[in-house]
């Protein structure tokens, strides 16, 4: 299975030697061929209105905020776009569009002083986030919602994110709530530093043929953390859980917090989870909290996890 573009392969050293100096203009609109200093000034230019920011490689010590429209931000060279600023003391990215697509971007080395320091804050709109780089940051995704929108996340990875020591409340690699629908797929999520590698609330969720490989991980959660429930698919990821864990009870918790949203045949099926070397624990793959009868397929797991518990409120 070719799970992850090769750009997910370079080390956060790699990329710091391949970003060149920024140019002096360049963000480049191109339906108009109109060039900017500064990301800012090019969604300004064009506010409202839907097109595509080209971004030259270099490492961006700034962020921007999209107030309207639908904007592409895409990498002229993948994994040669670095940004490592917050704006608003949120995120690199602070979207409040119509819709956003993130395309080959690298977010690192982000922290701000509430502990949610992210690549990307989603607070208005669709967005789909593909070929990027959450790297060494309190957050990698962050967004939540009331409404019906449609977030999808692929072939990226979230590396060194999370958080459980620097404010009360925790901060994850993907942290994501909408009442419409949540994708991810084809990524890769490793070393976390506390929290959960993917924590979604929604009723809807598609999480296929990602990795999870926590042998590095720091005071980490679950991998997977449906705390509302939510209906869809888990399925062909691969899971690996690490031995210096916060809580190390399961790989996936569906209904945690609430029974907000039906789970009623959450399908998991095709997926490997093992334990690292130095894991004695015994977790549970699968804990449901929900009361529903979810839909458990055939699953290969490893000397020492238990399949399924179920788990009262």
């Amino acid at each position: 299975m070719r799970r992850f573009a090769a750009l997910i392969g370079l080390s956060p050293l790699a990329l710091t030697a391949a970003a060149p100096a920024p140019a002096p203009a360049p963000f480049t609109i191109v339906e108009t061929g109109e060039r900017f200093a500064h990301l800012q000034d090019a969604l300004m230019a064009r506010r409202g209105q839907d097109f595509t920011v080209l971004i030259a490689p270099g490492v961006y010590r700034e962020c921007a905020i999209q107030q309207a429209g639908r904007v592409t931000f895409k990498a002229a060279e993948p994994g040669k776009v670095i940004f490592e600023s917050a704006c608003e003391g949120k995120a690199a990215l602070v979207l409040r569009g119509r819709g956003s697509t993130v395309d080959g971007l690298v977010f690192r080395n982000i922290r701000v002083g509430d502990g949610n320091g992210a690549g990307i804050r989603i607070e208005i709109g669709d967005l789909t986030v593909r070929n990027a780089m959450f790297l060494d940051s309190q957050e990698g995704i962050l967004g939540a919602t009331g409404d019906a929108t449609r977030i999808t996340v692929d072939h990226s990875t979230f590396s060194g994110l999370g958080q459980c020591d620097e404010t009360p409340d925790c901060a994850h690699s993907i942290y994501l709530a909408n009442t419409g629908e949540i994708t991810v797929t084809n990524s890769r999520f490793e070393r976390g530093r506390g929290g959960h590698y993917v924590k979604l609330r929604s009723p809807h969720v598609r999480i296929d043929d990602n990795s999870f490989d926590d042998s590095e991980g720091r005071k980490t959660n679950y991998a997977i953390d449906l705390p509302e429930g939510g209906t869809g698919e888990i399925l062909r990821n691969t899971f690996v859980q690490g031995a210096n864990k916060e809580n190390w009870t399961g790989f996936i918790v569906v209904s945690a917090e609430q029974r907000k949203y039906s789970a009623a045949g959450l399908r998991i099926d095709g997926n490997v989870a093992t334990l690292a070397p130095g894991q004695s624990k015994s977790p549970a793959f699968v804990a449901n909290v929900s009361g529903e009868r979810l839909a458990l397929g055939t699953n290969r797991l490893g000397p020492g996890v238990r399949a399924y518990e179920d788990r009262r409120p």
